[in-house]
């Protein structure tokens, strides 16, 4: 019987990756009254008894949790910023690269990917991998997500809907000091940040990522077929596929893969201008999914168990 403590279970990820554990086998949950779950000495017990151990927590906190473990045993599956950009902890995202799967799978510090990050991330990896960009190109990419990625107060805020302003989009981040920005740069392999414009809009989940790429960014021998062949050949699923055309009428929605754990990779445009989208559910592959796709390798599942593809 595998124990299994969430720490920062009553967060919006927290309480999806319990709901997924649910219909797990062989898994038993630790669990703390609403009293102790924010007690120290309580979550320092329930972390050192738990064999994985999930934290659903701010970054700080998410420090605070590691720091509390002493059992060199408990495998840690971090939701939070804190440890993504760390060398000694596994970067979440298995489909990268073997060497990506086999750290996962054999880590004791596993940090899942950004919502916004993931997307990119599986844009942009794979072109620098093929050396179809060399890392030195300064990108941009366009974020659109569903409210639910802003936690429970923005849940509240779009729910209640006492702001008029929030039945439009609206693009943050306008400093260009996101918090996926680092994650993004050292994942990729890239050496600049792109210029970075997330939007979230007013509908409960899902993602759209797109990075506009130049022919002329392209390395010799590079353009729009070969970059399809790239993704095509880099991913095959279960959770992350590549597709020709998933447009809707000359559109392409944010929300096509709202309630699913998997990304689909698509590349429009023409020969000058390239565009590379990313779409997924930000509470799904941006998220708890990635989260319990990390539990599966380290657990030898199949990687969509529990999970909907």
């Amino acid at each position: 019987m595998t124990k299994i403590f969430i720490d920062g279970k009553a967060g919006t990820t927290g309480l999806r990756i319990y709901e997924r554990l649910e219909k797990f086998e062989g898994i038993e949950l630790i669990s703390l009254d609403d009293e102790k779950r924010k007690d120290p000495a309580c979550r320092k017990e329930a972390l050192n008894n738990a064999d994985i151990a999930f934290l659903c927590l701010p970054d700080d906190a998410a420090r605070e949790s590691v720091s509390l473990i002493e059992n060199e045993n408990t495998v840690v599956i971090d939701t939070s910023t804190a440890h993504r950009t760390l060398d000694d902890w596994a970067y979440g995202f298995p489909e990268l690269s073997a060497s990506h799967r086999e750290k996962v799978k054999n880590s004791k510090r596993i940090a899942v990917p950004g919502c916004h990050a993931s997307g990119f991330i599986s844009l942009i990896y794979p072109l620098i991998e093929a050396g179809a960009l060399d890392g030195s190109e300064n990108l941009s990419c366009f974020s659109l997500t569903g409210y639910s990625g802003g936690g429970k107060k923005m849940i509240a805020e779009y729910k209640e809907k006492k702001d008029e302003l929030l039945g439009a989009p609206r693009q943050y981040g306008l400093t260009q000091n996101h918090k996926h920005l680092k994650e993004m740069v050292k994942i990729s392999g890239l050496k600049n940040a792109p210029a970075f414009c997330p939007v979230v809009g007013d509908f409960y989940s899902g993602m759209e990522v797109t990075v506009p790429v130049f022919k002329s960014e392209l390395k010799k021998g590079f353009d729009i077929e070969k970059i399809k062949e790239i993704y095509k050949n880099k991913y095959t699923g279960p959770l992350v596929t590549y597709c020709d055309d998933l447009s809707e009428n000359g559109f392409i929605s944010a929300g096509v893969l709202s309630g699913k754990d998997s990304i689909i990779v698509s590349v429009f445009g023409n020969e000058e201008r390239i565009l590379l989208t990313a779409r997924y559910d930000n509470l799904g592959k941006g998220a708890s999914g990635a989260a319990i796709e990390c539990l599966n390798i380290v657990l030898g599942n199949a990687d969509t168990n529990g999970l909907e593809v």
